[in-house]
């Protein structure tokens, strides 16, 4: 007689138990599951993309120590320019003892020419003693001034190995521009990618925190619902081990987070230049705006990116830096054709040699050429071949920046339809989830298989979160493979 009453005191507390357990699973399962487990404190204090842009652009080291390559071809432009420098050339010689007793002293003044590899000079000689005729350094007694040039008609006429060095040092002051350019697009992909990768560590840290406090407030009615002798002990054991996973979950996804911040910290900095590492105060309420990939913008996209894309531009100018080389190696298959003209006139009215007149005109002609010409032949060769193989590496080129486009495309387009169809899973997980809630408030059910529906919400939670990250960074491939963050032009922040 005593036993039916017992049993209706033990089903009563049941039935409350199942009805608060239900309630606490589906209220909290509906706080976890959106993408954004928890809003952000602070919508006006997020850290967007721009800034951490913004900081690439005028802190980030990297790209300023790119920026000195600018500074390195300035200089070694200016080393080229040397070869044309106005030259002094002053020397002077005498003789103690011997037959000859004479002592003589030039300075003059040399400076070269941008054509024809030739120079013009002029200066002051002076001699005094007793010198040998054949001495060219003799001059009347108060001396003489000499004004001259030099030219070269064929060998080094047209070009020469001064002229070709500045030109080529002038393609490569051109050439630091795509090179820095190359570098800030990948620096800028980089950072995109880094923070895309901290927003979704955040978000799928506040999901595995929101899925523990589930368990977490589960527990006290766990307990209740023991202690009223309508469950066994086993199930606190249950749901303990329960917190204890989603608690290590928790610790991987905290790691997860720090090691995202720590990643982003390197592109984004304070005023001091130092590393900012992004709180979760900082984490937008919600990844951006995400509209699907347009199939009509491939190829203005990729003609922009042909256009763009510093990989083409920098073999071009190689190509032009192997053409000089070329010219130059074409000018010494020629012989050496030389003329100098040089006036020299007396200053003074002392005549030291009767052999000289007070003004004189010399004029000199020189013909040199080896007969082989082997070491020509092989350097025409040898950069004629280099530029073919420039030229293929550029239609290469050519070819990849269009396969990047294409395959970034594909990439983004993938990743958008990996969004919605991670939403759907969501929304699957959730009715799933409900239909196990509505089971065990009925009583047909146990408490694992709704934690077994509760971890299938949550891991197509993290995967939405997932596809939003890579959309983004897909989003950011694409824009870094039709460079659509080139800027005007590249300087060093002030």
């Amino acid at each position: 007689m005593t036993a039916e009453p017992r049993r209706s005191r033990l089903l009563h507390p049941l039935s409350i138990l199942v009805k608060r357990l239900f309630c606490i699973a589906f209220a909290l399962g509906l706080s976890g599951s959106g993408v954004s487990a928890q809003p952000d404190s602070s919508t006006s204090g997020s850290l967007l993309l721009s800034e951490v842009l913004e900081s690439v652009r005028s802190q980030y080291p990297p790209y300023l120590a790119a920026l000195i390559e600018f500074d390195i071809a300035a200089g070694r432009l200016r080393s080229a320019q040397g070869a044309f420098d106005l030259n002094v050339n002053a020397s002077g010689s005498f003789r103690p003892s011997g037959y000859y007793d004479g002592t003589t002293g030039y300075a003059m003044l040399e400076q070269g020419l941008p054509f024809w590899g030739g120079s013009v000079y002029g200066g002051y000689r002076y001699s005094d003693g007793f010198l040998p005729a054949y001495n060219k350094d003799r001059a009347q007694g108060d001396g003489e001034l000499a004004l001259g040039f030099r030219l070269n008609l064929l060998r080094d006429g047209t070009i020469d190995k001064r002229r070709a060095s500045l030109t080529k040092a002038r393609i490569e002051q051109e050439l630091a521009d795509p090179i820095v350019l190359k570098q800030f697009i990948d620096f800028i992909r980089s950072a995109s990618i880094a923070y895309y990768n901290w927003v979704g560590a955040g978000k799928a840290l506040d999901l595995a925190e929101a899925l523990l406090a589930i368990a977490k407030n589960r527990d006290k009615n766990v307990r209740d619902l023991v202690a009223d002798g309508a469950a066994a002990p086993i199930i606190i054991v249950d749901n303990e081990r329960l917190m204890v996973s989603r608690e290590i979950s928790v610790v991987k996804a905290r790691r997860l987070f720090e090691k995202a911040s720590i990643e982003l910290s390197l592109f984004h900095r304070d005023s001091g230049d130092e590393p900012v590492l992004s709180d979760r105060e900082r984490l937008p309420a919600e990844f951006p705006g995400h509209p699907g990939p347009d199939k009509g913008r491939i190829a203005s996209d990729t003609a922009k990116a042909l256009i763009f894309r510093p990989e083409v531009r920098a073999i071009q100018l190689k190509t032009d830096k192997a053409e000089v080389d070329y010219r130059l190696a074409k000018n010494a298959m020629l012989p050496n054709l030389d003329i100098a003209l040089e006036a020299n006139q007396t200053t003074g009215s002392r005549s030291t040699y009767k052999d000289i007149e007070d003004f004189e005109l010399e004029g000199r002609v020189e013909f040199k050429m080896p007969l082989q010409r082997r070491e020509a032949r092989g350097q025409v060769e040898a950069v004629a071949g280099f530029i073919q193989q420039l030229r293929a590496e550029e239609q290469f080129a050519r070819n990849k920046i269009a396969a990047d486009v294409q395959d970034a495309y594909s990439a983004l387009d993938a990743a958008a339809l990996q969004i919605s169809r991670a939403r759907r899973n969501v929304e699957l997980a959730r009715q799933l989830q409900q239909a196990e809630s509505d089971r065990l408030e009925a009583g047909a059910s146990d408490l694992l298989p709704l934690q077994i529906r509760e971890q299938a919400t949550f891991d197509a939670q993290v995967s939405e979160v997932q596809a939003l990250t890579d959309y983004f960074k897909a989003q950011a491939d694409y824009r870094a493979a039709i460079a659509a963050e080139a800027p005007a032009s590249l300087a060093r922040p002030e």
